[in-house]
């Protein structure tokens, strides 16, 4: 879920920030360019974040201990 959510934030933002979008009603409130570049921001923080996580996911083990009774 990480790495698709950082993807969507990513491109999310790039679209605000090359202006494929015309987002006037946005513009009223926030710039859609600063808008996207905490898209971007977040994005890339996501993906790295996920990748991390699933790094030290991927090194952990686990031991079963078996007793007799």
């Amino acid at each position: 879920m990480g790495i698709g959510l950082g993807i969507v934030l990513l491109v999310l933002g790039l679209i605000l920030l090359t202006g494929a979008v015309d987002l006037s009603a946005i513009d009223e409130f926030v710039a859609s360019e600063t808008l996207g570049w905490i898209l971007v921001v977040a994005g890339v923080l996501a993906l790295v974040l996920a990748l991390v996580m699933n790094q030290q996911r991927s090194r952990t083990t686990h031991v079963e201990e078996r007793r007799e009774v």
